[in-house]
């Protein structure tokens, strides 16, 4: 996806909007003249008030919520805080998951020598809690529904990691070669709408 490409809009309206991010594309600016083209930058030329409520990683693909305005933001920002977002993912680990349904509580803190991967760490980290659902296997790895109830930074790639099960083409935590790309993608986002109330449902199928 060049800086010229359309972009994948699935909602808009005066108080939101709604775009499929591609793996491979930042969300927001990097360090560097050669990290300024993201997500962020290319919504905001057609949506000159688009402001970032929540991010996804550069290799991750999927539903990204943007606010309009600063006043929008705040709520919305909130919103999240405060849980009030489900979020659900699709992904391709290694191996076969087992139970087929469970949950991974296990806590994350930054792994400052090694930044900017995360660990595990009963003393130093923060709860992180996902909960896990497989969805078929196949050639030895299995599709799985993940939603992540925390929010900690590459919570979904270091849980997977910790419990035997990375995500494939995680060249944080796994391994790069084992597919094309990180085989993760963020495919619902279900809200109440911040002003109206009426309950949101966005869906974007995977990719892969």
């Amino acid at each position: 996806m060049t800086s010229n490409s359309p972009l994948d809009l699935i909602y808009q309206d005066e108080y939101l909007l709604v775009v499929s991010k591609p793996a491979g594309l930042l969300a927001v600016p990097g360090r560097g003249a050669d990290k300024q083209d993201c997500l962020s930058a290319r919504l905001q030329h057609d949506f000159p008030d688009a402001l970032i409520v929540h991010r996804l990683d550069m290799s991750t693909s999927g539903l990204m919520l943007f606010a309009r305005g600063a006043e929008m933001q705040k709520r919305l920002s909130l919103v999240f805080q405060d849980r009030e977002v489900e979020k659900r993912y699709v992904a391709v680990v290694g191996g076969k998951l087992e139970p087929v349904t469970g949950e991974v509580n296990l806590p994350i803190a930054a792994d400052w020598p090694n930044r900017p991967l995360q660990k595990i760490d009963a003393g130093r980290g923060k709860p992180s809690l996902t909960h896990y659902r497989l969805l078929g296997f196949d050639a030895g790895n299995s599709r799985v529904e993940l939603e992540p109830v925390t929010g900690r930074t590459h919570q979904l790639r270091v849980h997977m990691a910790a419990i035997g099960h990375p995500i494939l083409g995680d060249a944080l935590y796994g391994d790069e070669a084992s597919a094309p790309r990180l085989m993760l993608h963020a495919m619902s986002l279900d809200l109440f709408h911040p002003v109206t109330g009426a309950p949101l449902r966005f869906v974007s199928a995977a990719p892969f």
